[in-house]
């Protein structure tokens, strides 16, 4: 009989390879409930119940993400920059700081799984700029009071192709 593995068994890529699909579990998860909701409520009524848990989690993925890193809150858009790597979208979506400064950066989200299934579907993009502005506010100001976050662009807005969604946060001095 072969034996059963444990976590603690697992290789480095073995368990970033478990990060990944956990990862892409809780986004299951959230898509389902999102679209249980969507056929029992309607859009607009799932993206206010969307945006109100969002409000909750993104704080509670911060505050994960800044013990784990032993992040000091306040830390500006250094530990900003930091905590976006370590987001679970982190793992399954493609993103990247297109521009930085000790005050300023540009987060870009290349690839959304989300969208990309959206669009293998023929669907439209999913408008999630309301969720979105709740959430990046959210996580920039649990990170750093001081972080004011301007989405540059989001579904349902016009955007380029190589980017999904854009966000800029910036810290006055």
């Amino acid at each position: 009989m072969k034996k059963i593995k444990e976590i603690k068994d697992l290789t480095k890529e073995e368990r970033l390879e478990l990060l990944k699909d956990a990862s892409k579990n809780w986004l299951a998860h959230d898509g389902l409930w999102f679209q249980a909701v969507e056929k029992e409520l309607g859009m607009d009524m799932a993206i206010e119940l969307d945006r109100r848990a969002w409000e909750k989690f993104t704080v509670i993925e911060a505050k994960r993400i800044m013990k784990r890193l032993d992040i000091k809150p306040g830390g500006g858009i250094p530990a900003l920059i930091q905590a976006l790597k370590f987001r679970l979208y982190a793992h399954i979506n493609v993103q990247e700081i297109a521009e930085q400064s000790p005050i300023h950066c540009i987060f870009n989200m290349n690839k959304c799984r989300v969208q990309d299934a959206r669009k293998r579907k023929g669907l439209p993009d999913f408008p999630c700029k309301p969720v979105g502005i709740v959430e990046y506010s959210g996580f920039a100001q649990t990170i750093d009071p001081r972080i004011e976050t301007e989405c540059l662009c989001c579904p349902p807005d016009p955007h380029p192709p190589d980017i999904m969604c854009s966000w800029k946060f910036t810290i006055e001095q």
